[in-house]
């Protein structure tokens, strides 16, 4: 084991996107030398493909990982179908769609207090 010194605090970015973000994000973390961990998850709300990208980054580097993360995963709207509750089994409500913000990131980033590669 090999413990890795720096001058810049390690940070881990963890970003929760849409899944179909994932691979331009990356794609273009691959291209500028940042090696990312990607995790498939479902989301609750609605139900869809989400994907949770850890990227272990120096701080100093950390703007530069954020701006591509904010290029990549753009918010869009989507329209969807409430399920309302039905009171009576013979009541039927057939609600309108509602339009509803996806996409983007959710990202936190913790301090590391130790990095090690082990090869």
């Amino acid at each position: 084991m090999e413990r890795i010194h720096t001058q810049d605090d390690m940070k881990l970015l963890v970003a929760v996107i849409q899944g179909k973000d994932a691979e331009g994000l990356l794609e273009r973390l691959g291209h500028r030398g940042y090696q990312a961990t990607r995790v498939d998850s479902v989301g609750g709300f609605l139900k869809e493909c989400n994907t949770t990208v850890f990227v272990g980054v120096q701080e100093r580097y950390l703007p530069e990982v954020m701006t591509i993360v904010s290029d990549c995963c753009q918010a869009r709207t989507r329209f969807v179908n409430p399920l309302i509750p039905v009171i009576e089994p013979a009541e039927f409500y057939v609600a309108d769609p509602v339009e509803v913000e996806v996409g983007g990131a959710t990202v936190f980033v913790l301090s590391i207090e130790r990095y090690e590669r082990i090869a």
